[in-house]
């Protein structure tokens, strides 16, 4: 078995890992019963030799991984990787760097929207994914030779597929179009849970003032809880039951045990306590100091047809250069042009945006020609 379980032995792989071009990251981790992810194995695979380390042997020293996690000359290989990057950053308080996701470069390739990693393995490195040990308990110790097995060819296959993935690339000169959701993903931002913004995770449609300052309130006292505790945010309080409390503020403990949605005994409990408490300092609020709800600027009614069109627009340009229509633009972004609100920069500018703004303008038009999508120039 290619487990790591000690220190010495994992700072030797990695220091050989140092001097590879790039290695393949996979992360096995539980969530369901803790609000941080509890990191139960860790998968690599240099360009010759592949391995699994284990977070949980006794007295394991994780610096030599986190170290090649932050070297500048190793590329990083995920798949979908955000999850496993909030691992990382939790643990080091960095972003492993630099990065490629294989997920985004296949939407790049031409691989269609969001491509699945099964899919991509079966395409591109020309196997099948077993995924008979997915929901596995990976907490449990000793691992299986099975469940290594599958860990390991994760990794194993992202090599390949990264490979494939990167020739094709460079053949095609898109190198370049990964850079800015490359840097988005090692954003550091994306990873800090901060208590006090927890409350945008919440939908509630044109609340109160008076109702928006409970919401990030209770939002941040649910989020501090549940980072203290290490425990699931819903299992603190439910969404529901928080949206129902900041939109009715009980301050008494009989008007809290009749809000819908709460556990049993919530109300009387340290937890109602501080939730009435909470809501009281948001009632003693004077109006000119309550947070005012955000204005969103909302696309005319009558620019339908011009989204539609846009739409026709972007599915023929994603089509003519093999690139999924979900990373060239999102239907918000198609919204805005419409309206003048603003458009795309960069290569997704140069290769959708300027003519989507031409279409927008009448500066062209669309037709068919034989069954096909045609851009034809006015004037």
């Amino acid at each position: 078995m290619n487990l790591i379980t000690d220190t010495e032995t994992l700072a030797q792989f990695c220091k050989e890992q140092a001097s590879a071009d790039f290695v393949a990251v996979d992360t096995e981790f539980l969530r369901d019963q803790t609000y941080w992810p509890k990191l139960c194995l860790v998968q690599l695979a240099g360009p010759t030799s592949v391995a699994a380390i284990d977070p949980l042997a006794p007295g394991i020293d994780l610096a030599p991984l986190y170290d090649l996690m932050q070297s500048p000359d190793v590329l990083k290989v995920f798949h979908a990787g955000r999850q496993d990057l909030e691992i990382f950053f939790h643990a080091t308080g960095k972003v492993p760097s630099p990065i490629f996701d294989s997920q985004v470069a296949a939407m790049v390739c031409g691989f269609g929207e969001s491509a699945s990693y099964e899919s991509l393995v079966a395409k591109l490195a020309k196997a099948a994914v077993d995924k008979s040990s997915r929901f596995t308990d990976w907490s449990y110790r000793p691992l299986t030779e099975r469940q290594l097995a599958y860990a390991l060819d994760d990794v194993i296959h992202l090599r390949t597929v990264y490979e494939k993935l990167r020739d094709q690339l460079e053949k095609t000169g898109r190198e370049t179009w990964l850079e800015a959701d490359m840097a988005v993903l090692s954003d550091p931002a994306i990873y800090r849970l901060d208590p006090a913004e927890s409350w945008r995770r919440l939908k509630l449609r044109n609340p109160k003032p008076r109702t928006l300052a409970a919401l990030k309130a209770l939002a941040a006292w649910r989020e501090i809880e549940a980072q203290k505790r290490d425990m699931p945010r819903g299992r603190i309080l439910r969404d529901e039951a928080l949206i129902e409390l900041a939109s009715h503020l009980p301050t008494t403990t009989a008007q809290l045990a009749r809000t819908r949605g709460l556990p049993g005994g919530f109300a009387e409990g340290k937890w109602g306590v501080a939730v009435i408490e909470a809501i009281e300092r948001v009632m003693a609020m004077s109006p000119d100091t309550l947070p005012k709800p955000e204005t969103i600027a909302e696309t005319p009614g009558n620019l339908g047809s011009t989204v539609e069109l846009l739409k026709v627009l972007l599915k023929h340009k994603a089509e003519k250069n093999g690139v999924a229509a979900r990373l060239l633009a999102t239907t918000d972004q198609l919204e805005r042009i419409a309206a003048g609100h603003g458009g795309l920069s960069g290569w997704r500018y140069e290769l959708f945006g300027s003519d989507a703004e031409a279409l927008r303008d009448g500066k062209l038009m669309l037709g068919l020609e034989r069954g096909r999508v045609k851009i034809i120039p006015v004037g």
